[in-house]
C-alpha cells in the first residue's frame, strides 16, 4: 500500500524505507532486536535524522514488531493516516482513523491525571509515547495547519470534527509524554495559528486547553498582535469563551506583572531594561470590554450565584457551580490587574468607569467575593480552606489587588464610593472651610457604587472582623492606602478616620502586638497616609495612645524594622515640620500634647533614624520595597536643610560613624546610594510625580538637595566629602562591584 503522502508510492521512497527497516531488522533474515526501534526513532527524534516516522516502515513489519511489543497497533494507524491525509484527500477515511487512535490515548490521559496509572505486563511503553515516537504529533501538526496551505488560489479546509480529533489527540500526548509540550511551545507558527482555531465553537475548549498547557511553558512571550483578526475573534466570544480567553491570557500577560517586583534589586531592573525590547498585546480597551462581561452577572443570571440557569439533566451542584464562577472571575481580575499597571492604564481605567465594573463589584461582593460560606465548601484536594492556594481566598486576593490598582494616584478612586458618601467628602471640605477636592467634583455619578455602602466601606467593615491570623490583613491595607496614596486629601483622611481606620490600625500594631512583617510594613504605610498632615489623626492617636507603656510598645514595633516603618516615620517628620511652621491653637495644642511628635522632633531621634536607614540599605541591595529607606532619609535632611541644619546633621552623622569604629563607611555608601537615585530618578517621571505629591516638596527641591550633597568640593560644608577623610574615601566605586 502507499505509505507516503506524496512521493511514498516512487522506487526511491520504497527503496529508502526498506533500507530503514533493514537497519532496524539488524539485516534480512535476522530477528527484531528488543527496544532497538524506539532507540533510533528517539535518536531521530532528538536530531532530526534517521528513522522519525511510521512512514519509513513498511506495514508487515509494524504488524509483526506490533506482536511481540504490544504496540496496540497505533504504529500501523499512523502509518495509514499517512497515506490518506495527503493534500488532495477528502479526509473521510483519516477521520475515521483518527477516531480509532482517540479512545486507545484518551483512558491512558485520563488514568494519568487521576493519578491511577498503572503498567501492564501487557506493554512495556504507554500508548501516547508510542503515538509521539512513530511521528504522530508531527503528523497531526502538518494536518492541523493543512488550512494555511493554498492550492491555485485556493486554502485547503478541514472539517471542525477533525480538528476537534486533532485537539484532543494532541493534548493527551502533552499530558503523558514528557517534551511533547515544549517541541509545540517551539513551534511560534502552530502556536499562532490554534488562535485561528478558536473562531469555531466546536473546537474552542480543545483549542484553549491544548493552548493554555502550551503555553505554560513557552519561554518567550507570545505576541499576539501576530494573531489575524484578534479583535474581530475576541469580540465575537460568548461568555464561557471569553472566560476561558481570560485563562489563557493569564499565562500569556503573566510577564508583565510587576506585583512580586519588590524582591528585585532595582540596579538589576536598571541593567535589564536597556537589553527588554517591548511585547505587544491584545487591545486593552478590548479586553476590558470582554473582562466586564465576565466579572458582572450575565443577563438572566440566579439570584444565587449569579450563574444562568441550566437544564436538569446538566444541572451541577451548587458549590460547583460557585467554584466555577470564582475560578473564571479570578482569572479576569487577574487580567485586569495587570491592565492597570501598564502602559495604558489611563485608558483601561476610562473603559473600566464606563463599563461600570466597580458598581458591578459592590454588588457581587456580599453575594461571591466576601460571601458568607461553610468550611467544607471551597476547599482543593490536599488543602485547607485556610489555605493561600484556595480559589475562595485567592479570589479575594485578587480582588484587593485590583482594587489597590484602581484606586493608586488615580482620580477614579472616587467611583469606590456611592452618591452619600460622595456628598460626606463635599461636606467634610466645607465645614472645614477648604476647596472640594478637584476629582471629587469631576466624578461622573452616574458611574459610582449604588447602594448603602460603597466599596470601600464594605472594605473597611470586612478589615475590621478579619482575625488576627488572616493572610488579607496586608492586602486588605494595601487596597486602602492606595486610595490615599498621592497628593493629601484631608477629606480622604477624614472620612476613613470618622470609621474607626486609625483605632483599629492602631489596635492591631499594639494591643494585638502583630509580628507579620509584610502586615506591619502595609499598617504603617496606612497609617502615616492617614496621619500625613492631619491635626485631628494626631489628636486621635494621641488619645488611643495613652500610657507611656503603649507608646513604647508602639516604639518597639517602628524599631524593630525601619525597612517596614520608614514610611511612617517620613509622614511624621514631614507633618512635624509642617505643625511647626503654623500659627493655630489647636496645631499648638497638638504639638504640646503628642507623645509621637515631641518624640520625632529630638535631634538624637532623627539621627538615630537617619543613620540607620543609610546604613541598612546598599545599591547592591537596593529594591522597591527597600528605596524608600533611601528616600525617607532625604526628607529628614531636606528638611534640615530648609532650616540651615545640613551641615550640622551631616558632622553629627561623621561623629557616630567614628563612635561606631567604621568612619567613612557610612558616608561612603550613602554617596553612592546619591549617585544611583540621580540615575533612577532623573529618568522616571512617575517615580519623580510620585515623591513630589507625596511630600509636598517640589522635585527641584529633592534634586538640588542631591546635588549639594553629591557636590566634590571638599570645601562645601554640605557636601558628603567633606566628612569623609582622606584615606576613607571611596566614593568613585562601580556601582556593579560588590
Amino acid at each position: 500500500m502507499a505509505a507516503a503522502p506524496a512521493a511514498a508510492g516512487s522506487g526511491v521512497g520504497r527503496g529508502r524505507r526498506a533500507a530503514a527497516t533493514v537497519a532496524a531488522w539488524g539485516g534480512w533474515g535476522g530477528r527484531p532486536r528488543p527496544g532497538n526501534i524506539l532507540l533510533q526513532l528517539r535518536q531521530g527524534q532528538l536530531t532530526g535524522r534517521g528513522l522519525v516516522r511510521a512512514v519509513q516502515f513498511t506495514e508487515t513489519f509494524l504488524t509483526e514488531r506490533d506482536k511481540q511489543s504490544k504496540w496496540s497497533g497505533i504504529p500501523q494507524l499512523l502509518l495509514k493516516l499517512y497515506a490518506t491525509s495527503h493534500l488532495h484527500s477528502d479526509f473521510i477515511e483519516c477521520q475515521n482513523i483518527l477516531k480509532e487512535i482517540s479512545p486507545l490515548l484518551s483512558m491512558e490521559a485520563m488514568a494519568f491525571v487521576t493519578e491511577e496509572r498503572k503498567l501492564t505486563q501487557e506493554t512495556t511503553y504507554p500508548n501516547t509515547y508510542i503515538f509521539d515516537l512513530f511521528g504522530g504529533v508531527d503528523l497531526l501538526v502538518e494536518i492541523l495547519m493543512r488550512p494555511t496551505i493554498s492550492i491555485r488560489g485556493q486554502k485547503l479546509k478541514i472539517s471542525d470534527e477533525m480538528s476537534k480529533d486533532c485537539l484532543s489527540i494532541l493534548y493527551n500526548t502533552c499530558v503523558c509524554t514528557e517534551g511533547v509540550t515544549k517541541r509545540l511551545a517551539e513551534k511560534n507558527d502552530f502556536v499562532i495559528f490554534l488562535f485561528t482555531l478558536m473562531t469555531s465553537k466546536k473546537t474552542f475548549l480543545q483549542t484553549a486547553t491544548l493552548i493554555e498547557d502550551i503555553l505554560g511553558v513557552k519561554k518567550e512571550m507570545i505576541r499576539l498582535d501576530e494573531v489575524p483578526n484578534l479583535s474581530s475573534l475576541v469580540s465575537n466570544f460568548d461568555q464561557q469563551q471569553l472566560a476561558n480567553f481570560c485563562r489563557i491570557l493569564a499565562v500569556t500577560i503573566s510577564e508583565m506583572d510587576t506585583g512580586n517586583d519588590d524582591k528585585h534589586t532595582l540596579l538589576s531592573r536598571f541593567e535589564g531594561q536597556k537589553h527588554v525590547s517591548s511585547q505587544a498585546v491584545i487591545e486593552p480597551s478590548l479586553l476590558v470590554a470582554v473582562s466586564a462581561s465576565i466579572v458582572l452577572p450575565p443577563p438572566g443570571a440566579s439570584e444565587e450565584n449569579g450563574l444562568p440557569h441550566t437544564s436538569p439533566r446538566t444541572q451541577l451542584p451548587q458549590s460547583m457551580k460557585i467554584m466555577h464562577e470564582i475560578m473564571y472571575k479570578l482569572e479576569v481580575l487577574y487580567v485586569l490587574c495587570v491592565l492597570l499597571m501598564g502602559r495604558q492604564r489611563n485608558q483601561v481605567h476610562r473603559m473600566i468607569a464606563e463599563f461600570k465594573l466597580i458598581p458591578g463589584l459592590n454588588n457581587l461582593f456580599d453575594k461571591l467575593i466576601w460571601r458568607k460560606h461553610s468550611a467544607s465548601a471551597l476547599v482543593l484536594h490536599g488543602h485547607n480552606q485556610n489555605c493561600d492556594c484556595s480559589p475562595d481566598i485567592t479570589l479575594k486576593i485578587q480582588f484587593l489587588r485590583l482594587l489597590q490598582s484602581f484606586s493608586d494616584h488615580h482620580e477614579n478612586k472616587y467611583l469606590l464610593l456611592n452618591n452619600q458618601e460622595l456628598n460626606e467628602l463635599s461636606a467634610i471640605s466645607l465645614k472645614a472651610n477648604i476647596p472640594e477636592v478637584e476629582a471629587v467634583l469631576n466624578t461622573d455619578r452616574s458611574l459610582v457604587c449604588d447602594g448603602k455602602r460603597g466599596l470601600l466601606t464594605r472594605l473597611l467593615q470586612v478589615m475590621k472582623k478579619e482575625p488576627a491570623e488572616s493572610s488579607f490583613r496586608f492586602w486588605q491595607a494595601r487596597a486602602v492606602e492606595s486610595f490615599l496614596r498621592g497628593t493629601t486629601s484631608y477629606a480622604d483622611q477624614m472620612f476613613l478616620l470618622k470609621r474607626g481606620l486609625l483605632e483599629h490600625i492602631l489596635y492591631c500594631i499594639v494591643d494585638s502586638e502583630c509580628k507579620s512583617r509584610d502586615v506591619l510594613q502595609s499598617y504603617f504605610d496606612l497609617l502615616g497616609e492617614l496621619m500625613k498632615f492631619n491635626v485631628d489623626a494626631f489628636k486621635r492617636f494621641n488619645k488611643y495612645i495613652n500610657t507611656d507603656a503603649k507608646f513604647q510598645v508602639f516604639l518597639k514595633q517602628i524599631n524593630s524594622s525601619l525597612v517596614d516603618s520608614n514610611m511612617l516615620v517620613r509622614c511624621v517628620t514631614l507633618s512635624l515640620d509642617r505643625f511647626e511652621n503654623q500659627v493655630d491653637m489647636k496645631v499648638a495644642e497638638v504639638l504640646s500634647e503628642c507623645r509621637l511628635l515631641a518624640y520625632i522632633s529630638q535631634v538624637p531621634t532623627q539621627m538615630s533614624f537617619l543613620f540607620r536607614l543609610i546604613n541598612i540599605i546598599h545599591v547592591q541591595t537596593l529594591t522597591q520595597e527597600n528605596v524608600s529607606c533611601l528616600n525617607t532619609s532625604l526628607v529628614i535632611l531636606m528638611l534640615a536643610r530648609r532650616k540651615e541644619r545640613l551641615p550640622l546633621y551631616l558632622r553629627l552623622l561623621q561623629r557616630m560613624e567614628h563612635s561606631k569604629k567604621y568612619p567613612g563607611f557610612l558616608l561612603n555608601n550613602f554617596h553612592n546610594l546619591l549617585r544611583f537615585w540621580q540615575q533612577h530618578y532623573l529618568h522616571k517621571d512617575k517615580d519623580s510625580t510620585c515623591l513630589e505629591n507625596s511630600s509636598c516638596i517640589s522635585f527641584s527641591y529633592w534634586k538640588e538637595t542631591v546635588s549639594i550633597l553629591l557636590n566634590p568640593d571638599r570645601q562645601s560644608p554640605s557636601a558628603l566629602v567633606s566628612y569623609i577623610e582622606e584615606p576613607y574615601m571611596d566614593i568613585d566605586r562601580d556601582f556593579t562591584e560588590e
